[in-house]
């Protein structure tokens, strides 16, 4: 199946690195469906698109089941099938130490960053199941912080962590029904959210630091590569990083 014909979902697809992605999907022929909690930015996204009638924004929350099951209800409806998932949606809350933590905190990243994969890769599994022809393939959004974390980072690192165990379950569980999953670890990618690593970051040793970052179209352009391949190759894991940023020999 050619990418003219396949659908992609991006979730998250409102900035950064989804929208990002959704972009580059676009450009390589994709039908694109872009969610996220505000229409207005998935708005934003689709008015920077070139095929606009090749893309879709729904606003959902992923953190929600009852909305995801909408999400996935309007895309069965409005295309049939579903090929191509990349499970971007995440949040992130300031430096703050383990001791420090409140619970609301701790669950307002689990809600989105593991909760929120679990329910999109969950709906989207059982669609591709189901669907003629059967199969697809799912992409999460882990994180340098999958391999180590940073300093005061307990709820993002760990819901990371859970990404990888959680894609590389599904990996297992897909493949009597030509489902691949595969997890794209991303480091310092300027964006919204990575923009304060230009000014400086806490390092293991408690400095604070600058570090490199780079062209966020970088990730886009590696998305729509592991998309792309057939459903019987399969990127695991790619780590795609700025090259001299501190994470190999980190600490």
């Amino acid at each position: 199946m050619s990418s003219s014909s396949k659908i992609a979902l991006v979730t998250g697809g409102g900035s950064g690195v989804g929208r990002s992605a959704a972009l580059a999907l676009l450009k390589a022929g994709y039908t694109v469906v872009i969610t996220g909690r505000r229409a207005e930015p998935l708005d934003e996204t689709l008015a920077l698109g070139e095929a606009p009638e090749r893309s879709l924004a729904v606003a959902a929350d992923v953190g929600e089941p009852e909305s995801v099951a909408a999400l996935f209800a309007k895309i069965k409806d409005t295309y049939g099938r579903l090929d191509v998932v990349f499970n971007n949606a995440g949040v992130n809350l300031p430096s703050t130490t383990f001791g420090d933590l409140t619970f609301a905190q701790w669950k307002s990243v689990v809600d989105v960053n593991l909760s929120g994969v679990f329910l999109t890769a969950h709906a989207a599994f059982n669609m591709m199941k189901e669907q003629t022809p059967q199969g697809g393939r799912i992409i999460n959004n882990g994180s340098i912080s999958a391999h180590v974390p940073r300093p005061g980072s307990a709820p993002y690192t760990a819901t990371k962590h859970g990404v990888t165990g959680l894609t590389n379950t599904i990996a297992l569980d897909g493949r009597p029904y030509h489902i691949a999953c595969s997890q794209i670890d991303i480091g310092n990618a300027f964006t919204p959210m990575a923009a304060r690593m230009v000014d400086g970051v806490p390092q293991a040793d408690l400095t604070i630091k600058p570090e490199p970052v780079m062209d966020v179209d970088h990730v886009g352009d590696a998305v729509v590569h592991m998309a792309g391949l057939p459903l019987e190759v399969n990127i695991l894991n790619m780590t795609i990083m700025a090259t001299n940023m501190p994470f190999v020999g980190r600490g």
